[in-house]
């Protein structure tokens, strides 16, 4: 079988000696009017699929099994997802506040969303907390001890790898204000590991709005309907569904065997 596709400059192609394919973001799919799955190697020609679905491969090596599926892309939020913070932000917080921790937390979470929809700067909003609760450590370290202490899950990173692999558009969808969302950028390497990130900072809204959704989908370059959104929040859930997303709610606490499950669910091959 010979195929020959004309695609834009900008498209991401992998050719292998055993595992070929080509992969074409959704909105040029759409402009050649085709859906573009995998083509796996040394099988004869697949049978048209029903109008809206795409073939993907069954695990990175491009077996002859394929999957139906109309997802295109998965959407991953961060923290409890991708990443955690080990003994709480509590723990961070202790050394500096004693048992009134969770109260300059408390302060600190009431008046930041602003600042996680890019409306203003955290640092200050901390320092003169800091100021109130009698913490006399520098800003910087208090700041790292607390908002920075973060461990990313690598089995939720694997699995990333992994759904790229098999040829799928994976991108991040997360609350952070400007100098979190920098050093997860930097320092742990997510825009290195993602296709799209979606900072809300950046985007100009948080979650759960649905217009945080919309924007992403935007930027991602697919219609919301092909594109599976994972949270561990319910209203961040059902902030996705309204924008036309599936959505799943997942936290690292329930394992990554439900994980694969709902991948599984909805088409998504991700082993």
């Amino acid at each position: 079988m010979h195929l020959t596709l004309q695609v834009a400059a900008g498209d991401n192609r992998r050719v292998g000696d055993e595992h070929r394919y080509v992969r074409v973001q959704a909105g040029y799919r759409r402009r050649l009017g085709v859906e573009v799955g995998v083509i796996p190697y040394l099988r004869g020609d697949p049978d048209a699929p029903h109008e809206g679905v795409t073939l993907r491969p069954r695990d990175g090596l491009s077996k002859p099994g394929v999957m139906a599926s109309h997802i295109g892309h998965v959407l991953f939020d961060a923290d409890g997802v991708l990443q955690d913070v080990p003994g709480g932000w509590e723990a961070g917080a202790e050394p500096y506040l004693g048992e009134r921790a969770m109260e300059f937390l408390r302060r600190i979470w009431d008046d930041e969303l602003p600042i996680l929809a890019g409306q203003g700067d955290l640092m200050p909003m901390i320092a003169a907390a800091m100021a109130d609760f009698g913490v006399t450590a520098a800003l910087e370290e208090v700041y790292r001890a607390i908002w920075l202490r973060i461990e990313p899950a690598e089995q939720s990173l694997s699995l990333v790898r992994a759904l790229r692999r098999n040829g799928y558009g994976v991108h991040l969808g997360t609350n952070q204000e400007r100098n979190r969302a920098a050093h997860m950028r930097q320092v742990l390497g997510y825009d290195a590991l993602f296709d799209t990130s979606c900072y809300s900072w950046e985007l100009g809204v948080r979650k759960p709005n649905s217009a945080f959704f919309v924007e992403a989908a935007r930027r991602i370059g697919a219609e919301p309907t092909e594109i599976l959104f994972i949270d561990d929040s319910a209203r961040n859930i059902a902030g996705a569904r309204e924008a036309g997303f599936s959505a799943e709610q997942w936290t690292l606490a329930d394992g990554h065997d439900i994980l694969l499950s709902i991948l599984d669910k909805h088409g998504v091959a991700a082993v």
